[in-house]
């Protein structure tokens, strides 16, 4: 069954802070959807669908359910694949929508990370067994973090293909350039590839400002049937196409660090949705880092493999300036990434666009068409993919 044309969103809420020490987690996520509702026109008492992942504390959906004091909800998806969970929330509730699940669908993301001031630590003692993840015992003794492993990425990338660190300073380029303009955005000021490269080396080879800021907030997202979205007086998105994917290691056997899961994701979605990476607008890119911008730029087809440093070179992100603007709210790079997930807000600058609602200064004319996508997990090992394409009516 297609989900083309089954499901709107409606409602789309970023939380204005980056910085949250007197707030707690749950009052985040309750009042991004009170945002996102009133973005929408609706009430609580209008959902009957809820969408979380990890980030959502306690028993997850049962807890902010309840919290939240959404009495009507019939359906819950607790679906968990790091920060591209709420891009795939995004087709799953349109996926349920169609199938008569729910008409109106919450989605949510929250959490505080600037203030964990103890890491993630944790792990077992020597001689004890671990609950972690299964892969823990083979991997964790290697010292992998997550820096290091997207820079294994950039490096096997950097040496297949020639990619430079200065093609992957163009990103954040671009994306400080958007910032700039977003009052909201975590880092505003405009850097040079000259900034970028000799800023201090955190995990060969990318550098500190190839990294994304970590901020507190969140977002939420609303979804529904096209009868609900007539009844409503706002822009309408239809999502038109859909596709999701993990990707691992599988032991070390036929290991590509040069590719990621949106090789998988992206066809299925594009193919839904009746069109091609040429015919996008604009494109929300999940951008952990420099070098996940890059890799699903071309895993997505917007480019040949091994072709993103030149595309990406010379300002070809910046709206306004480029082939396709990327992030125009300044992205993780330099605006957001709440609770180190940022898949909503790159749906919610989506919105965004198609609405016409981005700041004049990066609203890309005539914007009809766009992507959002998103990885969750870590490149370099195992992670999941998101996709979804969507269109202005």
């Amino acid at each position: 069954m297609s989900i083309k044309g089954k499901a709107y969103i409606m409602g789309a809420y970023e939380h204005p802070l980056r910085d949250a020490p007197t707030k707690s987690t749950p009052q985040l996520h309750a009042e991004c959807a009170k945002g996102a509702l009133a973005d929408a026109g609706l009430t609580k008492d209008d959902i009957d669908g809820y969408f979380c992942a990890g980030d959502a504390p306690g028993f997850g959906a049962l807890s902010m359910v309840d919290y939240m004091g959404l009495r009507n909800v019939r359906h819950t998806d607790s679906t968990e694949t790091g920060g591209s969970s709420y891009i795939v929330h995004v087709g799953h509730a349109a996926q349920a929508i169609a199938a008569g699940k729910c008409k109106v669908a919450l989605i949510t993301l929250a959490g505080r990370p600037r203030q964990n001031k103890f890491g993630f630590g944790g792990g077992a003692k020597p001689g004890q067994l671990s609950d972690g993840p299964p892969e823990a015992g083979f991997e964790n003794i290697y010292g992998g973090s997550t820096h290091n492993t997207y820079g294994m990425c950039a490096m096997r990338h950097m040496y297949e293909y020639g990619t430079t660190s200065e093609q992957l300073a163009w990103i954040k380029v671009a994306a400080s350039h958007h910032a700039q303009w977003n009052e909201h955005a975590f880092l505003k000021d405009v850097v040079t590839v000259e900034q970028v490269v000799n800023s201090r080396l955190i995990a060969d080879p990318l550098h500190l400002l190839d990294c994304c800021v970590v901020t507190d907030g969140g977002g939420a997202l609303i979804v529904t049937s096209p009868e609900i979205a007539k009844s409503l007086n706002r822009p309408k998105v239809k999502v038109i196409g859909a596709g999701e994917s993990p990707k691992g290691p599988m032991g070390g056997r036929q290991l590509d660090l040069t590719h990621s899961a949106a090789v998988w994701s992206g066809p299925p979605a594009f193919a839904e949705a009746g069109v091609t990476p040429a015919d996008i607008k604009y494109a929300s890119i999940y951008d952990s880092f420099t070098i996940t911008v890059l890799m699903q730029l071309e895993d997505l087809g917007f480019c040949a493999k091994g072709e993103g440093g030149k595309f990406v070179a010379d300002g070809n992100l910046i709206s306004g300036v480029g082939k396709l603007p990327f992030n125009t709210d300044g992205g993780g790079l330099c605006n957001n990434h709440p609770t180190n997930r940022g898949g909503i807000t790159k749906v919610i600058e989506a919105v965004r666009q198609l609405r016409g609602e981005a700041h004049p200064k990066v609203q890309v004319p005539n914007c009809d068409l766009a992507i959002a996508h998103g990885t969750g997990g870590s490149l370099g090992v195992r992670h999941g993919a998101g996709t979804v394409i969507l269109e202005r009516e």
